[in-house]
């Protein structure tokens, strides 16, 4: 529980910064954009965050080559990303889809299954951080779901 207080409270310290609340004379040099603010996903799901212990913070660059794609996955905690470049159509196993491009920031969705593709010529990079916990994955493969008369 204090852990999840922590996390919480330092999340949102960093949410007052990047709103940009902060007085400009006391961060002289310093500008800020708010790139996003909700308390869901893209496709609607309420943020949840764990409840753990054993909390860890992963970032990384994910690059995905033209006509490359993630594969089916889903995610047990909570995963935010940022389009440095190019474009990604995530489909969600209920067949709906959401196309992101460079500048988008993402909640991605949790224990839902989706498979992010790119778009165009190019190769799309984001920068993504995992929101997880010590020992567990941050990304689970699953099958592709089946629809309809599949």
């Amino acid at each position: 529980m204090k852990t999840r207080f922590v996390t919480i409270t330092l999340i949102a310290l960093w949410g007052a910064v990047v709103a940009g609340t902060c007085r400009a004379d006391d961060y002289a040099g310093v500008t800020s954009r708010k790139l996003l603010s909700t308390a869901t996903a893209s496709n609607g799901q309420k943020i949840s965050y764990l409840a753990t212990d054993r909390p860890e913070v992963t970032a990384m660059v994910v690059e995905l080559q033209p006509g490359g794609e993630t594969g089916w996955h889903l995610h047990n905690a909570p995963v935010y990303a940022y389009v440095l470049s190019g474009s990604l159509d995530v489909e969600m196993a209920d067949g709906r889809s959401y196309v992101f491009k460079q500048g988008d920031a993402i909640v991605e969705v949790q224990n839902l299954a989706h498979n992010g593709r790119t778009v165009g010529n190019g190769p799309a990079r984001l920068v993504v951080f995992y929101a997880g916990e010590q020992d567990r994955p941050n990304v689970v493969k699953v099958e592709r779901p089946k629809r309809g008369l599949e």
